[in-house]
């Protein structure tokens, strides 16, 4: 479903990836774990089109995403991939609802519709009794739970998770945790996850040890 051909990304004189290939099917749970300045995070931003590699083919449901111009690849990232960050990027002056309900709005989905699939996504994360709530009225794993009811309101192929549960503690990283696979059961949900946790790694399907922006393992994991 994905695929990353030869990806290479400088900055000046510091080469962050030095040629990654891998691939990411359908359904499965893949983590992605390395020192810090193993290139990580900008793997998994390439992945996602939020940035370009300087070299390489990135793939995505069967498209070339290098080929797309700017605002089909902004469509094609809103339609195809969800994101969720370590610290939510909820935006403060809206309830849950609204933040939920964003990425369906910028992908024109009618107010209407925006809001049922969020509220249904809402109750699927037990959140129901706080979708009238901001984000200051929210506790971190309600907040992150938010996070990936928005990752998941235009029925991505895929959801990148960047550190999701690296600001949380024990419980409600655990809870998280345990999300992304219900998710992946009740939904078929594909997710690629940057993680410094061994114990999320080690339930992953699949867990891609980068160090020196080079791929040195590709160990299958315990999985669920």
């Amino acid at each position: 479903m994905i695929q990353l051909e030869q990806i290479t990304k400088q900055f000046g004189p510091l080469h962050v990836l030095r040629g990654i290939s891998l691939s990411i099917e359908k359904g499965e749970i893949v983590s992605i774990v390395g020192p810090s300045g193993a290139g990580k995070t900008t793997l998994l931003q390439i992945m996602g089109t939020l940035d370009a590699p300087d070299s390489g083919r990135v793939v995505v449901e069967g498209c070339d995403v290098g080929r797309l111009g700017e605002r089909d690849l902004s469509a094609f990232r809103n339609r195809h991939i969800g994101f969720v960050f370590q610290f939510h990027q909820l935006l403060g002056e809206f309830t849950a609802l609204e933040n939920v309900m964003i990425p369906a709005l910028i992908g024109r989905q009618s107010r209407h519709q925006a809001a049922a699939r969020a509220r249904e996504l809402l109750e699927m994360m037990g959140l129901t009794a706080r979708a009238d709530h901001r984000p200051s009225e929210l506790s971190g794993g309600e907040k992150q739970r938010v996070a990936v009811a928005r990752a998941l309101i235009n029925r991505p192929s895929v959801v990148l998770a960047d550190e999701p549960s690296g600001s949380l503690d024990t419980h409600n990283k655990a809870e998280l945790h345990q999300l992304f696979f219900d998710l992946r059961t009740r939904l078929g949900q594909t997710f690629v996850i940057v993680t410094h946790d061994e114990g999320l790694a080690r339930l992953t399907d699949r867990t891609i040890h980068l160090r020196d922006g080079l791929v040195v393992s590709r160990a299958s994991s315990g999985g669920q």
